[in-house]
């Protein structure tokens, strides 16, 4: 049987077994532990082993559970709760003004977290209501609650790149500095789409009567310096980072100290947010670990059988096909895959043939982590089962119905092919910030 032949066998096999509801890591590890011992025998089990030993000794593996458990006390202290109010004031008097607030909230939950389901969960509960309740276009505003959310794993501290890193072997602080501008620009426009849609259509989104402007300044100071706390645990984190004084473990400790200080210095410190972050950080990171080490020992296994090379080899000699056509390929698989399976899920099923591969033709696979994270974005919010769609169905208020939820997202999916358009023409879009800080 051919290398090639065997590559189909363990992809199909693999995606059998997800389809039947198997858990990812029982999906993937089990065919590629499987497929090592039948390859070549007893020894096969060594690659499961390496692969272990690598996951153990990779040291920015610890910023994993450090970031998570910064988002979990913020989110579950209420902290956040402050950000909303500030938007409400200093954006509340123009049109559209609290979904743009909702977009910058969006930003810096995702900035604190890293993960989508934080921002879908704040925006769900506490922004949604209250633009309903000031006769926001229920679409509209479904949209941007989801579109939003998705920048959290764009954003760093993204634990989607984290775990792209793991992967593909490229230095975190790397890819997360590669997001950061792509992640402001994608913002920037979600902001440009609603000025301009609720300049043509006001009704859409009305500004605050005049009664509730008239917020007296020094109340506007004190929410504006209750809403930029995150900002200020944020900045604590990433400066010293940046500027080399911190290394990368040391950075997300900080954040994660903190987050938890601050929350105890504001009262809300009780013993179920406590438990709650722990458990919550503790279930997440391990069910990631689990993830990554299947994936490595997959990933050992299509390395050992050369099937890279051979689809490289078919893609660029026998079909002729163009580095960016196989790419724009690529990009679309992803896509396809991402209406029924999650952001990581997808990326541990591919990796092992599409991040080799990227690199064999040429292209930098910093700017490929933005470009699958991206990738990713769309495919949360693409029907008919994308991840999103899911969550904002779950926590929404009965109003809004699912053609409600299915159809908000077109506009913002729109948006988002721009900017992954954009990301892929200008590539120092993302990898200007990285150049520049690890140029010094």
């Amino acid at each position: 049987m051919s290398h090639e032949v065997i590559a189909i066998v363990m992809f199909s096999t693999m995606m059998l077994m997800l389809m039947t509801g198997q858990r990812v890591f029982g999906a993937i590890g089990f065919v590629g532990a499987a497929a090592a011992l039948l390859l070549w025998g007893t020894g096969g089990g060594d690659i499961a082993f390496s692969s272990a030993m690598k996951l153990m000794k990779w040291y920015p593996l610890l910023t994993l559970p450090m970031f998570i458990f910064m988002g979990y006390v913020l989110s579950e202290s209420k902290i956040a709760d402050d950000l909303y109010k500030m938007f409400h004031v200093w954006f509340g008097p123009v049109r559209g003004g609290l979904a743009i607030g909702t977009i910058l909230l969006m930003v810096l939950i995702s900035a604190m977290n890293g993960l989508s389901v934080a921002g879908m969960a704040i925006g769900a509960t506490i922004a949604l209501p209250e633009l309903l309740r000031r006769g926001y276009d229920k679409r509209m505003v479904t949209g941007v609650v989801q579109a939003g959310s998705s920048l959290g794993i764009l954003v760093p501290p993204s634990v989607v790149l984290v775990l792209y890193a793991m992967i593909a072997r490229q230095p975190v602080g790397q890819l997360w500095l590669a997001g950061v501008l792509p992640g402001l620009m994608m913002a920037g426009l979600f902001v440009l789409y609603i000025v301009i849609r609720c300049r043509l259509q006001p009704e859409l989104g009305p500004a605050l009567p005049k009664e509730e402007r008239n917020v007296p300044l020094a109340e506007k100071l004190r929410l504006l310096r209750a809403g930029l706390l995150p900002v200020i645990i944020f900045a604590s984190m990433m400066v010293p980072f940046v500027n080399g004084w911190t290394s990368l473990v040391e950075s997300s400790a900080i954040g994660a100290m903190t987050a938890f200080f601050a929350a105890v210095l504001k009262g809300r410190m009780t013993k179920q947010v406590f438990e709650v972050s722990v458990r919550q950080t503790l279930a997440i990171s391990c069910m990631f670990m689990w993830i990554i080490l299947a994936a490595l020992g997959f990933g050992a296994v299509f390395d050992g059988l050369g099937a890279v090379r051979a689809i490289d080899n078919l893609f660029t000699e026998q079909l002729g096909l163009d580095p960016w056509m196989i790419l724009i390929l690529m990009q679309l698989s992803f896509l396809l895959m991402g209406t029924f399976l999650d952001d990581t899920a997808m990326l541990v099923i591919v990796a092992p043939l599409y991040v080799p591969l990227v690199g064999a033709l040429g292209f930098d696979l910093i700017w490929y982590g933005v470009l699958y994270t991206i990738t990713t974005q769309i495919a949360y919010m693409t029907p008919p089962f994308g991840y999103n769609l899911f969550l904002m169905r779950a926590m929404a208020p009965p109003e809004i119905s699912l053609k409600d939820i299915y159809s908000s997202i077109v506009p913002f999916v729109g948006v988002m092919i721009i900017a992954l358009g954009l990301v892929m023409a200008f590539e120092d879009i993302a990898l200007w910030l990285p150049n520049y800080v690890y140029g010094k």
